[in-house]
């Protein structure tokens, strides 16, 4: 069962169109930019990738495999990455969280397991994480006696500014008392 991965340069199929001026196309043959600018949290270097992506990945139904990507980010604060799963159908699985594989070198990964027969795709989102950002300079901080009380009140706000956007079903109440506390 094919899996490709998110367009990216070196996973671009350049297809007999080309050369009859067509764009660029992915390995599921949408239009793609085949230089697409990098913003501020590049995700390079996907795989699986087969042939630097001409050829779509393979795995058999019901049978995980990883996902890995390199992310990263200017400064210092700390980034987060999913892989979302697409059906043949292209509608979105649940996404699955990645996680750092080695720290410090930025090199992400998480299982995925495609459930049925077709050609599955996936993509790898990236975001800046604040709360475990500031999670690292109270970690430091607060030890360390400086700015408690300032870094006390950096992660209420933060907290609370995150529980306007967790449902009262779903633990804002968790939440709040986190700010609370």
């Amino acid at each position: 069962m094919p899996a490709a991965g998110q367009p990216s340069t070196e996973q671009l199929k350049r297809t007999d169109s080309r050369k009859r001026g067509k764009p660029y196309q992915s390995p599921a043959g949408e239009p793609v930019n085949p230089n697409p600018s990098i913003g501020r949290i590049p995700v390079l270097d996907v795989h699986p990738s087969v042939e630097c992506g001409t050829r779509p990945a393979k795995a058999v139904a019901g049978e995980s495999f990883q996902v890995t990507a390199t992310v990263f980010r200017e400064g210092h604060d700390a980034v987060a990455a999913n892989v979302v799963l697409r059906d043949p159908g292209g509608r979105p699985g649940p996404w699955t969280p990645m996680r750092e594989l080695a720290p410090g070198t930025d090199r992400w990964g998480a299982e995925i397991t495609p459930a049925a027969e077709g050609r599955w795709t996936y993509t790898v989102e990236a975001w800046s994480d604040p709360v475990a950002t500031w999670r690292h300079h109270a970690a430091i901080k607060i030890p360390a006696r400086q700015d408690t009380e300032l870094v006390l009140a950096e992660g209420a706000a933060l907290y609370e500014r995150a529980a306007a956007g967790v449902p009262k079903a779903k633990g804002r109440e968790a939440v709040l008392a986190a700010v609370d506390a």
